[in-house]
């Protein structure tokens, strides 16, 4: 895909993978859109940024209506959306029978609910015009299940089930749907995950899956990249076959 004037939607882009990403794709030259529910942390990725080639909106991923206002925003400043990436997301990280259910909820509507309404928004704009690309960052939590982790699993092994639907659906409309599968990656996700016990050191950086999501953009649009799983050659998870 040729990227420059192209638009994209990033959601959860106000830090770490998500805002790393945006700056990547800018500066592939795209329009950006960079959308999350922390308006505080939108406003200081937009000032790190310094290009009107963005556009910072407040949106909440598990409400139908704020992803429609975000999509009507898009079109109205830039261009039909080209890609879509599904990045919004989060943990909380506790023994089963520690989690409320208010936690609970939470995990799986910002996980997986907010990236089925995402999906649905990508392909109703995508779709009249046979082309696009949707990348949902999933996580390699969707491979085997993890101690503390446990409802953060069952999220995203829902995403990914639900990603390889998507693909199926959206191919005969020419729209390329790719899941990426980062392993640890120094953010704040792990912040409050007090039994982490490889430090933040070995993991991978927010701009090694900005790069991963790049590659996959830049290919010929005839090539799907299904599924890339990126984990750094210090992940302690070597030792368990994915």
């Amino acid at each position: 895909m040729n990227l420059t004037n192209q638009t994209a939607v990033v959601t959860g882009a106000a830090q770490g993978i998500g805002l790393a990403t945006a700056a990547s794709l800018l500066h592939a030259g795209m329009n950006v859109v960079l959308a999350d529910v922390n308006e505080p942390a939108l406003q200081r990725a937009r000032q790190s940024l310094g290009t009107d080639r963005i556009l910072t909106l407040a949106c909440d991923v598990t409400r139908s209506a704020s992803i429609a206002d975000l999509v009507r925003a898009t079109e109205e400043l830039f261009s039909p959306i080209a890609v879509w990436i599904n990045n919004a997301g989060l943990a909380r990280h506790r023994w089963i029978p520690d989690y409320t259910e208010e936690e609970i909820d939470l995990m799986l509507d910002v996980n997986l609910k907010g990236t089925i309404l995402g999906s649905q928004a990508a392909l109703r704009s995508m779709i009249p015009r046979k082309s696009g690309h949707i990348i949902n960052i999933i996580s390699t939590a969707s491979l085997r299940g993890i101690p503390s982790e446990s409802v953060y699993c069952a999220a995203k092994w829902g995403v990914r089930g639900f990603t390889q639907a998507l693909a199926e659906e959206a191919a005969p409309h020419r729209i390329r749907v790719t899941a990426l599968l980062p392993g640890g990656v120094d953010t704040a996700f792990w912040d409050g995950a007090s039994d982490r016990t490889a430090p933040k050191q070995l993991f991978l950086k927010p701009s090694h899956i900005a790069d991963g999501v790049l590659s996959c953009l830049q290919m010929d649009d005839f090539c799907v990249p299904r599924e890339l799983i990126l984990r750094s050659l210090e992940d302690s998870d070597f030792s368990v076959s994915p």
